[in-house]
């Protein structure tokens, strides 16, 4: 094995992870040959065909719990994460199913299902709610949709929800009894996550009020982690454990989308955080997943046994964004 990380992550058999490794550690340009070459690759490799297809099937099935690995939500934030666009092929059918449901007020929805006891109906209903429309948001930006109306108007909405200490629980109006766990003034630390990393597409947004109210939640988070849960959330072992893809509320989907705003970089509690990661490293500077959702089982992180190309390669683009550019 390559005493080099980054140069094992090059010659790794993940296409999608020697393609970001280029363009992201690199700074290789996208019309390089190697880097057109992996993008190929990762575009024709069978599990990646394999999750574009879960893309086209769009609502799936009903979001009853939003941990769900399972929903073709995540299959879209995932593709969108490893650098799928829009115009690539087999992905026309799905984005267009998801641009196609767009609340009055801007969020785009989701099939979801409210149980009665939860203030809901129980049935299956188009809406949106504030831990999984910025996950949708997120991926229509990521994948290059950034000037379309649609998503312009779903920024406005996001940003337009935030409070004095981040985003709430907020859904839609039709869903109105409804209301997490918490107490009532709480902000939701996983709507914060998801709201921040659909932000964070938008250069304009990197500084923006909205951008440092959310972050400042986060971290105000990691720093009281001792006193108590907010909503369900607590900052224990599992939340410190490595876990992909980006479904819910753990230290490394946390770090990777604060490390996206250059004013928190120089943070002492999100370096913190920053360093509970890279000692999770082995001797090779590599890094194992400490927990997986079983159903990615198959891939390199969600393999407690391995190291992890892909994983290491988010800590490794976590570090050169926070690495001082003089």
């Amino acid at each position: 094995m390559a005493s080099d990380p980054i140069q094992w992550l090059v010659q790794c058999d993940e296409p999608w992870t020697r393609y970001r490794t280029m363009s992201d550690l690199l700074d290789r340009p996208e019309d390089d040959p190697e880097v057109r070459a992996a993008r190929a690759q990762m575009l024709a490799h069978p599990q990646v065909q394999e999750i574009i297809a879960q893309t086209g099937t769009w609502p799936g099935h009903a979001l009853k719990r939003h941990n769900d690995a399972s929903h073709p939500i995540y299959a879209f934030s995932t593709l969108a994460d490893f650098g799928l666009r829009v115009d690539d092929s087999g992905m026309g059918a799905g984005m267009k199913a998801l641009l196609d449901h767009q609340a009055p007020e801007g969020a785009f929805q989701t099939q979801v299902n409210v149980a009665k006891s939860f203030g809901g109906t129980g049935e299956d209903t188009w809406s949106w709610m504030a831990c999984d429309a910025p996950t949708i948001l997120y991926s229509v930006l990521a994948m290059g949709l950034r000037d379309d109306p649609r998503a312009r108007r779903a920024v406005d909405h996001l940003v337009g929800l935030v409070d004095e200490n981040g985003w709430r629980c907020a859904v839609a109006p039709e869903l109105n009894k409804f209301r997490g766990p918490g107490r009532k003034a709480d902000p939701c630390p996983i709507a914060n996550v998801y709201a921040l990393k659909a932000l964070a597409q938008v250069p304009e947004m990197l500084d923006s009020p909205a951008a440092r109210t959310g972050a400042e939640m986060l971290l105000w988070h990691w720093e009281h982690q001792k006193e108590r849960k907010i909503y369900m959330f607590g900052i224990g072992t599992d939340f410190r454990k490595l876990k992909y893809p980006f479904v819910w509320y753990d230290i490394l989907q946390v770090v990777d989308t604060l490390s996206r705003f250059p004013f928190v970089q120089e943070d002492s509690r999100f370096q913190e955080m920053v360093e509970t990661i890279i000692a999770q490293a082995d001797e090779q500077g590599l890094y194992t997943a400490a927990s997986m959702y079983r159903a990615w089982k198959g891939w390199s992180f969600a393999d407690k046994k391995s190291p992890s190309p892909w994983l290491t390669f988010l800590v490794l683009r976590i570090l050169k964004r926070i690495q001082p550019t003089n």
